[in-house]
């Protein structure tokens, strides 16, 4: 399996929806690539912190640049220059 092909299939592997056959394959990637490795464990963090329902407090550094960000694209899209 590739990874292309093992992004294909990402969402019925993390809802449990997956061919078992397909699934072998789809692990044995897993166990030989990195970058899919961290993609899938980032997606199960997310889903188990949506799942508890709890407010997640981010690093005052990461929501400082997160505001800044937000901010930016506002004023790109929001932004009346009348001059």
């Amino acid at each position: 399996m590739k990874c292309e092909e093992l992004l294909a299939v990402l969402n019925d592997y993390v809802d449990g929806d997956l061919d078992p056959g397909v699934c072998d394959e789809f692990e044995e990637h897993l166990a030989d690539c990195n970058p899919c490795e961290i993609v899938i464990d980032n997606i199960r963090q997310t889903i188990t912190v949506y799942k508890c329902g709890e407010a997640v407090e981010l690093p005052a550094k990461l929501h400082e640049h997160l505001c800044q960000a937000l901010r930016r694209r506002w004023e790109a899209v929001f932004s009346t220059d009348e001059s």
